[in-house]
């Protein structure tokens, strides 16, 4: 009998590791997807092509940390992260420009609402 999915349901605790795609190593091929039991990675369309060189990305506020994804993917383009410097690998995983210009903001305010959370909960 599998697992029963945690999709939809708010995350119970900040993990002290997150994912992190390399959007320039993704393929697209949806490895991920179909592994994630929270549904929090997502397709991102092409700039040029939208159906084409497509990439997967994270909703960094519902990842729990559980690794299915960077172990499925065929290219290694998913790194376990710990969560404190989540921001910094953001910042450096590439990706096409106009997505990172877009998206930015968005991506940075999670990684750092993540690491905030769980040096709090230290204390």
């Amino acid at each position: 009998m599998a697992a029963p999915s945690l999709a939809g349901k708010p995350r119970k605790v900040i993990p002290k590791i997150l994912a992190v795609i390399h959007a320039d190593g993704c393929t697209g091929c949806e490895a991920c997807l179909e592994v994630c039991p929270v549904d929090c990675i997502y397709k991102v369309p092409g700039e040029e092509h939208p159906t084409l060189q497509t990439f997967c990305d994270i909703d960094l506020d519902r990842c729990i940390g559980c690794k299915h994804c960077a172990q499925v993917c065929p290219w290694d383009a998913i790194d376990m992260v710990d969560t404190i410097d989540v921001a910094y690998h953001v910042a450096v995983k590439g990706g096409p420009p106009q997505y990172l210009d877009e998206q930015w903001d968005a991506l940075v305010d999670q990684a750092q609402r993540n690491a905030e959370g769980l040096l709090a909960k230290k204390k």
